[in-house]
């Protein structure tokens, strides 16, 4: 008998969230928002730094679960020397995605939450900080 891999928490996943690319806290931050999930709790805090317009380093603080920590990470290696609307268009491919369109850069790990929609949003709220922490420069 071969044992099946839980779409939801795959190798790949866990591995993302272990590696933690970008937790913690940048020393100057230009920008920083806080998004939070109500339906699980999950809480995510995004720092940026910035230069020229475009994400020099991105910091996260996570108390989430272990898809927000590995979408955090991955965020944090993608985001640099992005802009706004580089990481608006991000955000829509990852949505359109979850809903079943092709997968951006990195984020086919997820490919089993696409039929989970309630945990769609777990992979959106690093993304959806980003966004936030931007709006308030």
């Amino acid at each position: 008998m071969v044992e099946q891999e839980d779409p939801l928490y795959r190798r790949e996943i866990l591995r993302l969230a272990a590696n933690a690319t970008g937790a913690g806290h940048l020393t100057h931050p230009d920008a920083s928002a806080t998004v939070h999930n109500p339906a699980c709790g999950d809480r995510v805090m995004v720092e940026l730094t910035l230069e020229a317009g475009r994400i020099s380093a991105l910091g996260h603080t996570t108390q989430a679960c272990v898809l927000t920590q590995a979408s955090a990470a991955l965020l944090a290696g993608q985001a640099p020397g992005q802009d706004r609307a580089e990481l608006e268009a991000l955000a829509g491919h990852v949505r359109a995605f979850l809903s079943g369109g092709p997968a951006p850069e990195g984020y086919g790990v997820f490919d089993g939450l696409t039929a989970h929609p309630g945990r769609h949003r777990c992979v959106l709220l690093p993304l959806e900080a980003a966004l936030m922490a931007l709006e308030s420069t």
